[in-house]
């Protein structure tokens, strides 16, 4: 199947995913501080209306204005539903690839992969959930309010899947095979864009509450296993699935004051430990990868060859 290979032979000039990426940034960007705008506006509207300056230097962010997490979860998710279309179309119209082969290498997706690697990682956060919950019961608040719970259940596997989607599809997907074209280095395409994948994330309200360098580790690890898993499995399914069930899981089940998934989930988490949530991924991590070695008969050799098939012909730039 080769996902990193088979391109190799299109288009691929260098400007073109510049283009491409940065379009797609601005396009999230502008729908993001639209949909933003129109929350902060509602929101200040239903107050009295007051939109003084002090009013605003108050406001650190959309929660601070009392708008239902559901809400807010929807104006942020928005955004990346349309950066996934963007990028389908342009990734579509300028390179003439398709979506199958930008996921791995063909005109196919394999469902059943994405399904499994869903099922897998989410029993597994089940499993660490249910640790902590017997080891530190103090620490978990039960909240479940149905009619809260019920819109959000609605939401997270609606708009969930198409944000962990885009954000496979533009990492593990697009930007690794374009650092396969230029590099043939199948470690650099897992370093680049796991590392990249971590350092976007460094908005999120957890690495304000708890520090840059105690929580970023956890994206970068998360970014780097992804890209591991996509490289060892010759494509982005897996990865797909496991992502939309951390992201579905942590917005059903867990929640925290300091997450960027706030959410009515069914328990509050009142302290979070950064530290020991990544040595939990690490294992985590460990689990799932020896897992789908034996499950798929993996070849750790492979990350050593260089991404160059037999005979191909290309222009770069």
């Amino acid at each position: 199947m080769q996902y990193l290979e088979n391109i190799l032979g299109k288009d691929n000039s260098f400007w073109k995913y510049i283009v491409v990426i940065l379009v797609t940034i601005i396009a999230i960007s502008l729908i993001g501080g639209m949909f933003t705008g129109i929350a902060l506006v509602v929101a200040l509207l239903s107050r009295g209306g007051d939109f003084s300056p002090e009013t605003f230097s108050n406001i650190k962010n959309l929660y601070d204005l009392g708008l239902s997490e559901n809400f807010i979860l929807v104006v942020n998710l928005i955004p990346f539903v349309v950066g996934l279309i963007a990028l389908w179309l342009l990734v579509t119209g300028m390179h003439k690839r398709t979506f199958a082969e930008t996921v791995n290498g063909t005109e196919n997706i394999r469902w059943g992969r994405v399904f499994t690697g869903f099922a897998f990682w989410f029993l597994l956060m089940l499993v660490f959930l249910s640790i902590n919950c017997i080891s530190d019961p103090d620490n978990f608040v039960v909240q479940f309010d149905s009619s809260k719970f019920i819109p959000l259940l609605i939401i997270a596997l609606l708009f969930i899947p198409l944000q962990t989607t885009f954000e496979e599809y533009m990492f593990r997907g697009y930007l690794a095979q374009g650092i396969a074209t230029w590099t043939k280095n199948r470690w650099l395409v897992i370093l680049i864009p796991g590392i990249l994948f971590g350092l976007l994330h460094y908005t999120n309200t957890e690495v304000a509450e708890h520090g840059f360098w105690v929580t970023m580790p956890q994206y970068i690890i998360f970014g780097l296993f992804f890209g591991l898993i996509a490289v060892l499995d010759d494509g982005i399914e897996l990865p797909v699935g496991m992502h939309a069930a951390n992201n579905i899981f942590v917005c059903l089940f867990v929640t925290n004051d300091a997450s960027s998934l706030r959410t009515p989930a069914i328990l509050r988490q009142l302290e979070v430990s950064p530290q020991t949530e990544t040595v939990s991924l690490l294992i985590a991590a460990a689990l799932t990868v020896t897992y789908f070695y034996y499950r798929y008969k993996w070849n750790f050799n492979i990350l050593n060859e260089k991404v160059k098939p037999s005979n191909y012909a290309e222009q770069i730039f």
